[in-house]
Formats: C-alpha cells, structure tokens, sequence
C-alpha cells in the first residue's frame, strides 16, 4: 500500500480478525466495550465491530432492529452468525440460551424462582444468602445484649 492511501473500511475492519477453525467465529482482536463487544471507530460506521461488518457486507441494518449473535459470542463479527431481529426476541433469545446460574447450579423446575420484574433466581443460591443473611443479623444480636 502506497503512503496516503487509505484501505478500503472492509479491508481495515477484517484485518482486526481471527478465524476460528472450531467454531467458524470471526473473531474480533482489536478493541472492546465494556460490555464485551467489538468496538470500531471509523467515521460513518457503527461503533460496534460486528454491526459495522454486517453492514459493509450484507447491506444497511434497519435502525429499529438489533443483531443476535446465533453462536452467542459477543465478539464474532461473521455476518452468517449474526441475525437481524427486534430488541424483544434478542432478550428474549439470550435469556433462553442463559441455564446456569453464575455459580453453575442449573435452572430447572425444581431449582428456579421467578422474582417479579428480576426474572429467575436460583433457589439453591437465594436458600445461601438467606442462611448467611440469618447468621450475620444473629451475630449482630447476641453481640449486643447485655
């Protein structure tokens, strides 16, 4: 490339990627958001890595649709992994694929509580908590009678 010209955004953005031979990932090596996704700055590209490849090569993302991540890995930026859909399906998308807890209990019938407005919980963990919240306030009682 001769000094002062620019390569063409496709080609910059797919130089920021590693092929995954296991998985079939695109996988993004430069830089991140906080929430894990490929993070681009190019002026009139989105600012999400696999929004911005999704739109060099399948065409213009609608404004009111997000793109799932059909392998679930936040940075693959493979437009075949990605699928346009409404804010609604893609929650409701990440929430199915979501079956443990963070300490690895599985959500089943007889392990899940669904809270109102905080989705479900862990019994095995809110049954913990619970025990350890018990033991501190007794703690913090027998300390202070006379």
């Amino acid at each position: 490339m001769t000094r002062g010209r620019k390569e063409p955004p496709l080609h910059r953005l797919l130089d920021k990627t590693a092929f995954d031979t296991d998985t079939g990932c695109w996988q993004w090596t430069a830089s991140r958001t906080p929430g894990g996704y490929g993070s681009v700055r190019m002026p009139g590209i989105a600012n999400n890595a696999h929004r911005a490849l999704y739109s060099l090569m399948v065409g213009p993302l609608p404004p009111d649709l997000h793109l799932d991540h059909l392998c679930r890995n936040r940075l693959c930026v493979n437009p075949d992994h990605l699928e346009p859909v409404s804010q609604a399906e893609n929650n409701r998308r990440a929430g199915a694929a979501h079956t443990h807890c963070k300490y690895g209990h599985e959500y089943t019938p007889d392990n899940t509580y669904r809270r109102k407005g905080r989705g479900r919980e862990c019994t095995k963990c809110l049954r913990t908590r619970s025990r350890e919240r018990y033991r501190a306030t007794r703690a913090t009682t027998e300390v202070r009678s006379p």
